[in-house]
């Protein structure tokens, strides 16, 4: 077997406490144990730290790297029963994260709801922040309007959150049910075993449910009132940031030019890529999250 595939990081969990209470935030440790953590990665809204593992683990000979399972998805416990309107909750759990792991400057990297809650924290701590790798991050335009948030409530994705199967009979069932459609189309197999290992719990008489619940991941979907565009503006680290060719929920068109006019914001559309980028084209995150780790 390929060592990349081989790797299995360490699987670490750590006692928080956060405004709407206590909990265990679990994460994945790669890399040197006796080396300061070079980089936090965040998963998108619906997946796992474990996902990814296949895109991180040939990172870990050169750098460490941890990847938490973020609020209500994967292995962590913190509360999901507060009401939200935005991200910021999950803005808060990173900056917490990063103190009880006593981290100084640290690169940050994130997918889709990953890399806006990224985003989100360097511009509340921009000393914390050496630089951000963002990959095809959720931006609401700037003129987005409650309007726009109703409709949102009323889409596609919404009503397929909504109607996905919660409980399966056995892990292998859900990869046999998974395998080739919808969003894993493009996926390896080694990919969607990691997604369904973490992204299912045991469940009673020997069945699997969803860790991330239905309600969860539509708590996400149409709780958006944090500001993205005042993230940029207040943030100070370079900034790169890979768009997917289509299907991106990262609406930055006709502000492209002013987010990078100052060369602090590098903007590059993949061709040939969905919103799963970082599945389809895990040689360049690599290359972006090589980038954010080696700025000064």
């Amino acid at each position: 077997m390929d060592a990349d595939l081989a790797y299995e990081p360490r699987a670490r969990r750590l006692v928080m406490g956060s405004p709407t209470g206590p909990g265990e935030f679990a994460y994945l440790d790669y890399g040197p144990e006796d080396r300061a953590p070079d980089l936090v990665f965040l998963h998108a809204n619906g997946f796992n730290a474990r996902a990814y593992r296949t895109i991180l683990a040939p990172l870990a000979l050169s750098m460490r790297i941890l990847a938490p399972d973020q609020r209500g998805h994967g292995a962590t416990t913190l509360p999901t029963d507060r009401p939200r309107t935005s991200w910021l909750d999950l803005k808060d759990d990173l900056l917490a994260f990063l103190d009880a792991m006593q981290l100084g400057r640290v690169a940050l990297a994130g997918h889709s709801m990953g890399g806006t809650a990224s985003l989100l924290a360097a511009a509340e701590a921009p000393l914390r922040v050496k630089a951000l790798a963002l990959l095809d991050p959720v931006i609401r335009p700037p003129s987005a309007t409650r309007v726009e948030a109703d409709a949102m409530r009323a889409s596609p994705m919404v009503a397929g959150a909504i109607r996905r199967r919660r409980s399966f009979p056995s892990r292998a069932a859900v990869v046999d049910a998974y395998r080739g459609r919808g969003a894993f189309r493009t996926w390896t197999e080694a990919m969607l075993q990691d997604y369904v290992a973490a992204g299912f719990h045991d469940a009673a008489g020997g069945t699997v449910e969803l860790a991330c619940t239905p309600e969860w991941e539509v708590s996400n979907y149409v709780n958006q009132e944090h500001d993205s565009w005042a993230a940029f503006e207040r943030s100070v680290c370079p900034i790169h940031i890979l768009r997917a060719d289509a299907e991106s929920p990262g609406r930055i068109e006709g502000q492209i030019d002013q987010l990078t006019a100052s060369g602090r914001i590098r903007i590059d559309t993949i061709p040939g890529t969905t919103h799963f980028l970082p599945m389809e084209r895990p040689d360049l995150v690599r290359e972006a999250i090589l980038w954010a780790v080696r700025q000064p």
